[in-house]
């Protein structure tokens, strides 16, 4: 997996859209085509804010990996589906990537995004400890999508998601971080923030914002 492309411009386009007085509303409007959210401790209190502000008939594609255990099956499909005004499912192995569908990464396994673009799974070795990792998705993502893409790191407590968010910056894509004094455990979003100081921090509530404006396509 690779880096590429130009750094995120300091002025970017779409301030004048509601909700562009919130911090970090001012990305270009209609840019992403997916949106990729990693996160550890504290980030299921976190989705909760966020992935119910998600429009009906949203563009992008949402991929949402977290540390989980490996050892039981994990519920997070089950829940965000009644919460979401969009479809929700766990990943699924060389299963396509649609817009305006949430895919969880499942417990046991890296997801990564693979040409096509599709969904991919691996039992490589975890990192930072972890298997699902958030570098290995953002990554992947951004070596997919480039500048076309969005990433959003929770709280957590590790240094996982902070390698990937700079991968997803490098291609000229946008970042965004869980503001560390908003966040359960903030080792995660400091380290992100240290590695990519241009990332913007924004509590839950204020993603949740930007989320709630993003652009949408006509639905049947």
């Amino acid at each position: 997996m690779t880096t590429r492309g130009p750094n995120l411009p300091v002025d970017v386009p779409g301030a004048d859209v509601p909700g562009a007085d919130v911090p970090g509303a001012d990305a270009p409007a209609g840019a992403w085509d997916a949106i990729v959210i990693g996160g550890s401790s504290g980030a299921i209190d976190a989705l909760s804010i966020l992935l119910p502000a998600l429009p009906a008939g949203l563009q992008a594609a949402v991929i949402v990996v977290l540390h989980l255990p490996s050892d039981r099956r994990s519920l997070l499909s089950d829940i965000f589906s009644y919460r979401c005004a969009l479809p929700v499912q766990e990943a699924q192995d060389q299963q396509p990537i649609q817009p305006g569908h949430v895919y969880f990464g499942p417990p046991g396994y890296h997801l990564l995004v693979d040409r096509g673009p599709r969904l991919a799974l691996s039992i490589d070795p975890p990192v930072h400890f972890s298997r699902p990792s958030i570098d290995v998705l953002f990554q992947s993502a951004a070596d997919c999508y480039g500048e076309r893409l969005l990433g959003v790191l929770l709280s957590g407590a590790n240094e996982d998601g902070a390698e990937g968010l700079a991968a997803i910056h490098a291609a000229g894509g946008h970042a965004l971080v869980q503001a560390p004094a908003s966040a359960a455990a903030p080792t995660m979003p400091d380290a992100a923030l240290a590695l990519v100081p241009a990332a913007r921090a924004l509590t839950p509530d204020e993603i949740a914002a930007v989320f709630a404006q993003l652009p949408t396509r006509r639905l049947p």
